[in-house]
């Protein structure tokens, strides 16, 4: 299930608009259904998806029996008689597509950069909840900035996602590198953002998944149906062995030595133990995670899963 090679070296490690949109056709083949997903409602029985949005419709008269919270105060202090709120469910089902452009995403040895990989991934996602009839929202972090953008329909919120991400890239290209902000303060404005019965995406490698993630990813899961992608290139799993090597971001140089046996094993040991805690995190909060390699064709990927 490798990437096609029929990318160019730019493509391969530069967000392309175009190449963004010519993956409509690709999306063709992707379900996002998560018909399977269950969770426990107000009133003891199953639904199919976690609190689903409810629109405000409009306000009668009262009658008895009517749920006295949902009395409109306002309509019944200027008419002088109890009016009632009614609401009506929300068709369309929101689909909010996270994505992290932090620095640590700017890398390969194989296939497509991390970044790339994480648009692709963004791009099949957001044509085929298009294709569903849903509404597309969204969110671009980088090191220094968190962009969101409102859940809307058809294929112009999908475009405005895609300069988004053209965007970010590019003002990385350009700034300075700096510390990236924590990714729990992230997933925290993805609380605020998402509303009740979307289906998110979180696309990232998950650099600085810590504790204090849980209880933001908590909150997310208890209302939302969520899915974590974790896009990683081959290196970082295994190191090559028996050499001296040289890494550089353009300003940065390291020089990682795999002939000593114990930095390579507290490499190892430091990867895995970043891969088991999300693994724990998302069994116990009921999240659904999938692993994208950078050289895994995305489409391939997509449509052996249920998404």
């Amino acid at each position: 299930m490798k990437t096609t090679p029929s990318l160019t070296p730019d493509e391969r490690i530069q967000i392309q608009f175009n190449n963004l949109i010519r993956l409509s056709a690709n999306a063709r083949q992707i379900n996002l259904d998560h018909s399977t997903i269950k969770s426990k409602q107000s009133g003891g029985y199953l639904s199919s998806a976690k609190g689903r949005g409810m629109e405000f419709d409009e306000a009668r008269l009262y009658q008895p029996g009517d749920d006295i919270r949902s009395i409109d105060w306002r309509v019944t202090a200027r008419t002088g008689k109890p009016h009632t709120k009614l609401f009506r469910e929300e068709r369309e089902r929101p689909v909010f597509l996270s994505v992290d452009l932090r620095d640590s995403m700017f890398f390969a040895t194989r296939g497509v950069f991390k970044s790339v990989q994480a648009a692709h991934l963004t791009a099949l996602l957001a044509w085929a909840a298009v294709r569903q009839g849903d509404r597309i929202g969204g969110q671009v972090f980088t090191n220094t900035t968190q962009r969101e953008i409102k859940p809307q329909n058809g294929r112009q919120a999908v475009l405005r996602l895609f300069h988004e991400l053209v965007r970010a890239e590019q003002e990385h290209s350009i700034q300075k590198h700096s510390n990236p902000q924590p990714l729990a303060l992230t997933i925290m404005r993805l609380c605020r953002h998402v509303k009740p019965g979307s289906l998110v995406y979180l696309i990232s490698d998950f650099r600085g998944l810590d504790d204090s993630c849980e209880p933001h990813l908590a909150q997310l899961s208890k209302h939302c149906d969520v899915v974590l992608i974790r896009v990683s290139d081959p290196l970082e799993s295994t190191l090559p062995q028996n050499g001296h090597y040289r890494f550089t971001d353009g300003i940065t140089d390291i020089t990682f030595d795999t002939t000593n046996p114990q930095q390579l094993e507290k490499y190892q040991q430091r990867f895995q133990q970043q891969q088991l805690k999300l693994q724990q995190l998302t069994k116990k909060r009921s999240i659904h995670s999938y692993f994208c390699s950078t050289d895994d064709d995305p489409t391939a990927l997509l449509c052996r899963k249920n998404l």
